[in-house]
Parts: structure tokens; sequence; C-alpha cells
């Protein structure tokens, strides 16, 4: 399968793993079999992610986002889309929370557009790039296609506008267009490869995909073993879903 930028699914995904694994690398206070889990933040452990409504998205963005993110990140036989992967989910629970509402950055005028390095030099929130975004969308897509939702196009018109935004041919009213991809991409990324306890990476199928072991606590069996396919399943913060997790 190929993104709608052209990029192969496992180039894309292999990529920015790395990146997503060091964004979200905490832990949380249950106990396993007795046992309590590693934790390096007592101070503020992360809360898992439990199924639930919706928490920012109304069920029109979230249907849009879920399309989106299964284009991004399509199914295959083997492995499952951003959408089965949870990345909408994780998008949602994050723009509910601190990044939604950039708490703790820097948020005063001026504004004005800086080199790239610089990073967002913006005054709208992730959270409100994402509602005006999705608006937008929407908007264009009823104009484009006789009054239909994203989320109710074919995949090849999906993936155009998926192209077209990445490229600027697509422009979004009040919105940037280039800007909102790039943004839903990162957080597609993210979701796919983040430990599960904030809802994206399914039952760890982004980590099985690259083969990365997780947070397992005790490596030293294996540091000298080089070249060798390391053989146990990977490991999230929470454990893993076949264990018994008893929460105090």
């Amino acid at each position: 399968m190929v993104h709608a930028g052209g990029m192969s699914r496992r180039t894309l995904l292999a990529s920015t793993a790395a990146g997503s694994l060091l964004a979200c690398s905490s832990s949380f206070a249950d106990v396993l079999h007795g046992v309590p889990l590693w934790n390096p933040r007592a101070d503020a452990p992360p809360q898992p992610v439990r199924p639930g409504p919706w928490q920012y998205f109304t069920p029109e963005e979230a249907a849009a986002v879920e399309a989106l993110v299964d284009r991004l990140i399509p199914p295959d036989p083997q492995w499952p889309g951003g959408k089965d992967a949870g990345c909408a989910v994780f998008i949602d629970r994050q723009l509910a929370g601190p990044f939604g509402d950039s708490r703790g950055l820097y948020m005063r005028p001026p504004f004005q557009d800086g080199d790239p390095q610089q990073g967002p030099q913006s005054p709208l929130t992730p959270a409100m790039r994402y509602r005006r975004s999705l608006a937008a969308l929407d908007k264009y897509c009823h104009a484009t296609f006789a009054g239909k939702p994203f989320h109710a196009l074919t995949a090849d018109q999906q993936d155009k506008i998926i192209s077209g935004l990445e490229h600027g041919q697509v422009t979004l009213e009040d919105a940037s267009g280039r800007g909102f991809f790039d943004l839903l991409l990162q957080n597609t990324q993210e979701g796919f490869f983040a430990d599960p306890i904030y809802g994206g990476n399914r039952d760890l199928k982004g980590w099985q995909m690259i083969g990365f072991p997780g947070a397992r606590y005790d490596y030293r069996n294996w540091v000298q073993r080089h070249n060798e396919k390391y053989p146990l399943p990977p490991v999230g913060i929470g454990g893993r879903p076949a264990w018994t997790v008893t929460h105090t």
C-alpha cells in the first residue's frame, strides 16, 4: 500500500517510529499479580485511556479523522490500518488534554511565519487547528463531491484530497491545508507507535510490525547478543493484552 504522498507504508512508518516511541514514555500505578509496575514518574503518571465516547471530536469529526488516518496508514492482510490501531482515539484524547490547548507553551503575540526550525508560530492551538481544518475539509468535500462528507468518499477520492493537502493543491477555507496535513500525519504516526496506554498502537501491533520490544524492564541477557532477533513479544507500560492487570 502507498499513502497519498507516494511513500510506501513501511517506509512511512519506519521513518518516524523512533521519534514517536520517545514521545510518550512514562508509567502508571497499576499492579500486576500484586507487584507494582515500574513507575518513574510517581508525581504525574499518565492516565490509561479507557474505551468510551469521543472526548474532543464530534461524531462527524471523528468519522472524518478515522477515514483520514486509515488512508495515511492503510490496512493490509497482516497489519491494521490507522483506524483499527486506534490512531483517531489517540488524537482525540491528546486534543482533549494539555497537547490540545498548548498548555505550557508560550502562546502570546506577535505571531508571524518563521523558519521551519523555529517550530509552530501560530495563535491556533492543535485543538483549534483540527476543529477549523475539519470544518473546512467538510465544506470542501460537500462542494466538490455532491454533498458527500470525506468518510463517504471512495479510497481514490480520499487519497487525491490528502495528496492535494500535502502538496498545496487543495486549499481549505480559513485554514492551512498543508499545515493540517503535517499535523495530522505527525499525530497519526504518534498514535500508531505510542505506548498503548495513550489509546493508540492497539494490541501493540505497531511495535510488532517494526520489531520493537517495548518497555521491558531488563535487557541484560541480550546486551551482548548482536544480530539476533529478539524473540519475546513487546510489552507496554501497562503490560501486555494477555496479562491480567488489577487496578488499585
